[in-house]
């Protein structure tokens, strides 16, 4: 069976309209693939940096590396905060490895989130399998309002 240019050359369309950022989510998921195929488990977060960077590079993807953050408690600076990447401006990466996810990673991604208040987060976790990625999305119109967790593999 034969199919016609018209299909074959049709983008994909989403079904859900409650993606933020899905193209460049893709895309970033992507280059997170590629970098584990290629230099596979149980390296230092470094490299899955490193790598990570050239990746999305080679992609022409903007990026920043290890974003600074300030903290502040009642307007005096008490911190910073460092962010692995930070892609086109509007998504935060953070990069771990071993299997699980762990609860501090996510309340640490939150805290980017409000202090950057940037809308979606992705933490990269790379482990002995492969690499899983969870999305965090700041829901919050205010600091009240939760955080949205998902999952992909």
């Amino acid at each position: 069976m034969h199919e016609n240019n018209e299909n074959k050359n049709k983008k994909p369309t989403l079904r859900r309209q409650d993606i933020i950022y899905p193209e460049l989510s893709y895309r970033i998921n992507g280059v997170l693939f590629d970098v584990f195929k290629e230099v596979g488990p149980g390296l230092q977060e470094k490299y899955y940096q490193r790598a990570i960077a050239q990746g999305l590079q080679e992609r022409s993807i903007q990026f920043q590396e290890q974003v600074s953050i300030p903290l502040a408690y009642k307007g005096k600076s008490i911190g910073r905060y460092f962010l692995d990447f930070l892609i086109e401006g509007k998504i935060i990466l953070e990069l771990k490895r071993g299997d699980y996810f762990q609860k501090h990673t996510l309340q640490q991604i939150v805290a980017y989130l409000q202090s950057t208040n940037k809308q979606l987060g992705l933490i990269a976790n790379f482990t002995t399998n492969g690499v899983r990625v969870k999305r965090i999305l700041n829901s919050a119109k205010d600091k009240q309002e939760g955080f949205v967790f998902s999952h992909i593999s």
